[in-house]
């Protein structure tokens, strides 16, 4: 008998599982889905989700699951969070589109304001607003290339940046990103980052390195951009060692190289603080905004420099959709509720409870060789007993594993061998320790396996 959707529950306050793990009715879903979406799609986890609210997930069969997630870091504020819910309602009844490019209006207005006031730095700004993170970081790169009359662009090992032509020859990864489907844009230069967990070197030192490089291989007087992730996130949660972004951007500040910060993962109080940069008070020329800036509406941003910014000539940035009302109403109420709830301090409280938590862990099992992350942006990378080795396959078990049980993690990291924490930041303290008791038993049971 087919199942509606309407049949599950109402939201629950705690997890619940009703049936295993996809049920019957997101089984049947995912058949439909076969037949109609295109098989590039991919998902983690086939539950079809029916509500959501907080850090709680209710899906077409009535389980409720904990989302250590956020949609991958969108849900900062948590899913369904009053205040967005409220001004999107009242936007959404008042209009939903005229288009900033043909009729403007307050909100999109009233959002670079707030993005001027938060990003780093007390330089004057200006935004511009897109829809994806990708287009967030491509055009960050067509404002640099028009602002320098420079066009070669350099990225790092491990980075990424999105799935458009130019952000995926930014992107490090070839599968599942890139393969197959170039020619990649041009004028893209990778050099090594930083990977204190691989490399072994100091900040400074593995600046050097890639500054070296540059130097030899491109030239600094050539380069119109160094763009980069404060933390990396698909590439694995990689931290770089103190020194590193510092030593990067006096470099590019001494040979006029636009210094763009992807914030698109680590921004808006997920590691701790409104943007990452600032743990080591740098301040980018350009910042790339997404994700969480909205609450999961569509919705990115450049902010910088206003000089860097002007340099592209009227109907040179825009889109069609860029800065739609309803989703700029979604990012001032996902501000509001930012700031009134302290959400930075609360990543910081994640932090402490989980970062000893994981590193327990490691130690005990033997399976973690690193513990890492800032905030509400932790990770632990698998790897085979007693050496560095990736364990990918190890990393799937305890993924699938804590799936089975109702509780939402993520996979990440170039070797596929990082699990990754991503909780909405107003995730209460029950929930998440219920959230990495499941973790933890996976770890130690699939170790064993």
């Amino acid at each position: 008998m087919t199942t509606s959707i309407e049949d599950a529950a109402p939201v629950a306050r705690q997890r619940r599982l009703r049936t295993e793990i996809p049920g019957p009715v997101s089984r049947e879903l995912q058949e439909r889905r076969s037949n109609a979406v295109a098989a590039g799609v991919s998902s983690t986890l086939p539950v079809y989700v029916t509500s959501a609210t907080g850090g709680l997930l209710t899906d077409a069969d009535g389980n409720v699951l904990i989302d250590l997630g956020s949609g991958i870091a969108v849900t900062n504020v948590g899913h369904s969070a009053p205040a967005v819910v409220d001004r999107v309602r009242d936007q959404a009844g008042r209009f939903t589109h005229t288009c900033f490019m043909i009729t403007p209006y307050e909100g999109y207005v009233a959002v670079c304001e707030a993005l001027a006031e938060l990003t780093p730095g007390d330089h004057a700004k200006k935004s511009v607003l897109f829809n994806s993170g990708a287009e967030a970081v491509e055009n960050a790169v067509k404002i640099a290339r028009t602002a320098t009359g420079r066009q070669a662009v350099v990225v790092f090992d491990h980075a990424y940046h999105g799935r458009t032509n130019l952000t995926m020859a930014l992107t490090a990864k070839s599968v599942p990103y890139k393969h197959g489907f170039g020619p990649f844009a041009p004028e893209v230069y990778r050099v090594p980052g930083s990977y204190p967990y691989r490399d072994g070197l100091s900040g400074p030192d593995a600046a050097r390195i890639a500054i070296d490089r540059i130097e030899k291989q491109i030239g600094g007087d050539q380069v119109a951009a160094v763009v980069l992730e404060p933390i990396q996130g698909e590439g694995g949660f990689i931290e770089p060692a103190p020194g590193f972004l510092p030593a990067l951007s006096a470099w590019c500040r001494d040979n006029g190289v636009v210094f763009v910060a992807d914030e698109v993962q680590t921004g808006f109080c997920r590691t701790g603080s409104w943007f990452a940069s600032t743990h080591e008070k740098v301040v980018a020329d350009l910042v790339a905004t997404a994700k969480g800036i909205a609450a999961g509406l569509p919705l990115s941003a450049v902010t910088g420099r206003a000089e860097l910014i002007d340099a592209v000539g009227p109907g040179g940035l825009g889109g069609t959709y860029g800065g739609n009302p309803v989703a700029c109403a979604a990012a001032l109420g996902a501000i509001e509720t930012m700031r009134t709830d302290d959400l930075a301090g609360s990543a910081k409280r994640i932090e402490s409870l989980v970062l000893p938590r994981l590193r327990a862990l490691a130690t005990e099992t033997g399976v973690i060789g690193d513990v890492r992350g800032r905030g509400a942006m932790l990770a632990a990378e698998f790897v085979k007993p007693g050496t560095q080795e990736p364990d990918a396959d190890l990393t799937k078990r305890i993924a699938a594993s804590c799936h089975s049980q109702g509780v939402v993690v993520l996979t990440c990291g170039t070797y596929g061998n990082v699990i990754r924490l991503l909780p909405p930041l107003s995730l209460s303290d029950a929930l998440l320790d219920e959230g990495l008791a499941v973790l933890e038993h996976a770890v130690r049971t699939e170790s064993r396996a």
